[in-house]
């Protein structure tokens, strides 16, 4: 589960986040939607860690994050829209290396990574070295690294870029799957079809705020608008100064 209680995030004085409350459940795939510069990407950085500089709270499985930010990525994963690697180590040296940073046993570790190799069928690469990879590649790697050691809560910025139909068909379904153990995952997308079939619930954020935070047919009830697609309300919802 994840909690924001009150969390404000300003970059002198621009506030990028604004008074952001809203809880995340266990056992779903949850959507993070908004238009470019709506505070989705500060919301990520924020929940994973990598910005610490804010106001209120937010707590990842019960564990505050500036409290006890160790414990708390050792139980999160984040893939990123554009991976960054060591480009001179081959994909086993990283995946070799990322399970140990999460303490993995090696024969763990192993069965982790030969089992999301098979999946995502990324065995001929393993032995290759990442600066010869493409796009694809990399966005494959990165997904293996976030899911070798099980982590309870899986943060991801348009994972499916750059990813064949196959592949892509093997995420969701993985992510889904994850999520049905009791796990939560964040996807931030701006492929909102793909949000509308996927997603068990969506947040949609506006100028830092949050607008609404429900499941697609509670959004279609609210506005009464039973018929219409994700990306019709989307739209009505960031141009108009609509708040659910």
């Amino acid at each position: 589960m994840i909690e924001l209680k009150s969390v404000t995030k300003k970059y002198g004085n621009k506030v990028a986040v604004d008074n952001l409350s809203l809880c995340i459940p266990d056992g779903i795939v949850c959507g993070l939607l908004g238009v470019n510069g709506a505070g989705k990407t500060t919301t990520i950085r924020m929940l994973t860690g990598i910005d610490s500089q804010f106001t209120g709270q937010i707590l990842v499985n019960g564990l505050d994050i500036l409290v006890n930010p160790i414990d708390v990525k050792f139980n999160e994963a984040y893939v990123p829209d554009e991976p960054i690697f060591y480009t001179h180590m081959s994909a086993i040296d990283h995946l070799n290396f990322i399970s140990h940073v999460f303490r993995l046993p090696k024969f763990e570790a192993k069965k982790q990574i030969e089992y999301y190799s098979e999946l995502f069928d990324f065995q001929d690469q393993l032995k290759m070295s990442i600066s010869s990879f493409s796009h694809g590649m990399k966005q494959k790697l990165s997904i293996i690294s976030a899911l070798i050691h099980n982590p309870r809560v899986i943060i991801l910025d348009e994972p499916m870029v750059g990813l064949d139909a196959r592949t892509t068909r093997t995420l969701k379904t993985t992510l889904k799957d994850h999520a049905a153990k009791g796990n939560t995952v964040v996807y931030s997308t701006h492929i909102l079809d793909m949000a509308e079939r996927f997603c068990d619930e969506i947040i949609i954020l506006k100028q830092g705020c949050l607008i609404f935070n429900g499941s697609f047919s509670t959004l279609q009830q609210n506005m009464g608008e039973e018929n219409s697609t994700l990306e019709d309300m989307f739209l009505e919802l960031t141009n108009e100064k609509v708040k659910l």
